[in-house]
This record gives C-alpha cells, structure tokens and sequence, in this order.
C-alpha cells in the first residue's frame, strides 16, 4: 500500500508538504489546481498506507506525515540497494579483468617471435 500511495506525484508532493509541519486540508489543496474531494480523496489514499494521520483541533482537522511506512520502505529497498552495489562492484571486477587480459594479449601480439624468451 505505501508503493501504490507513493506512485501518484500529488500524493507525494502532499507528503513531502506535510514534512514541514501539519496543515488543513484547504493548506494542502492550495499549490494544487484540483477541488478540495480530490485532495481529500488523495489524503485518504495516504491514510489507507498508514502515511498520513488526521487529528483534531478545535475545529480544525489538521493532517500529519507519519513516517513509520517510509522508514519500512527505505529500510526494505535498502537490502535491493546492497545488492545491486555489490553485483555492479563484482561486475566492474570482471570488466577490469577482461582489459587487462585484452591488453596483456595485444601486448603479446606486438612482440616479434625472435623477442620472446
């Protein structure tokens, strides 16, 4: 659920709005050129993924970031991360390797029969 409510760019641009503090609904619908149902259907997306929490003040419904998923999520992707590092070094590895047999056979071939031992 926290991959799917990340994938849409107003719900990311919400949260990433809500990492400065709490705001309404109508503070979050603001830089947005979408009615207010829409941001809201767009919060209770973020609300489903446990990313966004609503509390009450006063009359005021003031929307939070909770961060809980995105620290779940960044610690999953970084074990992918790990792995795809260590697989690029093992690759680089190999390709070095290859070079320097490449350049090791051309050296050779540059030799004159009569020059090697």
């Amino acid at each position: 659920m926290t991959f799917a409510a990340l994938a849409d760019p107003t719900r990311r641009a919400i949260l990433a709005r809500l990492a400065g503090g709490e705001a309404s609904v109508m503070e979050l619908a603001e830089p947005f050129a979408m009615t207010q149902p829409a941001i809201s259907k767009h919060l209770k997306v973020l609300e489903r993924a446990g990313l966004v929490s609503r509390g009450r003040d006063a009359q005021r419904r003031p929307c939070r970031l909770e961060a809980r998923p995105l620290r779940d999520a960044t610690e999953w992707l970084e074990g992918y991360r790990r792995f795809w590092s260590e697989s690029f070094e093992r690759l680089d590895g190999l390709i070095d390797e290859l070079k320097s047999m490449e350049e090791r056979d051309m050296t050779a071939s540059d030799e004159e029969p009569g020059d090697r031992p």
